[in-house]
Parts: structure tokens; sequence; C-alpha cells
């Protein structure tokens, strides 16, 4: 039994090593989107990732399995909304919001929205989009 435990703690202390590629102290908001992608290691795996600095900020999603999702919100009072669960074909999307009080309302996708990139630059900006 002791042997179980140091070998899960050993685990978990080599795998901390493994994932401190950035140096936090030094990150603010005009290098975190470049701080980001360097920790993206372009696997084909489905995966979301949601990165938000600032306050009061929300992302609500429904995902299916194969949707992969990138989020970063920066600034405060932004929101998200993302629904996928409508249909099992792949999806890759890419959010970025910069700014304060922002809204994006995305519903569904299809062949027009696979690998969509959507950046909002600026304060009180609303984008509602379907696909289906």
């Amino acid at each position: 039994m002791f042997k179980l435990g140091l070998s899960v703690c050993t685990l978990f202390i080599l795998q901390s090593f493994k994932s401190q590629q950035v140096d936090w102290e030094h990150i603010n908001s005009n290098n975190a989107l470049a701080a980001i992608a360097i920790q993206n290691n372009g696997s084909d795996a489905f995966y979301s990732n949601i990165i938000q600095v600032g306050d009061f900020n929300k992302a609500a999603l429904s995902l299916n399995e194969k949707t992969d999702i990138s989020v970063r919100q920066l600034g405060d009072y932004n929101t998200l909304f993302f629904i996928n669960s409508f249909t099992d074909t792949e999806t890759k999307t890419a959010v970025t919001t910069q700014g304060n009080n922002n809204i994006i309302d995305i519903t569904g996708s299809n062949s027009v929205s696979d690998g969509m990139q959507v950046t909002v630059k600026g304060d009180n900006k609303t984008i509602f989009m379907r696909n289906y």
C-alpha cells in the first residue's frame, strides 16, 4: 500500500514539472494570447480550451464529443453561449474576445462554420450566429 501511494505522489510531481512551460509571473494582458499558443500542442484529439482573464466572464458550452473549441476571453463582463449539441459532425472553432461587456451567442454548426474563427475586439459588441 505504501508503494502505491509513493508511486501516485511521484506521478503527480513529474506531471507538474512537464506542465510548467510558461513563467506565469510574466503573463499580462498584452502577452496572454502568445502564452496560450505555446501551450497548444497541435494534437488531433478533440478538446475544449477555455481561458478567461478578467472579472465576471461567463462561458456556457453545450458540446458534442467531436467538438474542438478554443475560447479566450480577455476583459470584464464578457459572455459566450456556444451550443453544438444538435449534430454529430466534427467541429473546430476558435472564439477570442478582447474588451469589455461583449456577448457572443453561437448555435449549431455546419460545413460553412467548421474551422470558424471569431475575433471580437472592442467594448459592448453583440454577435448572434445560427448555423443550421
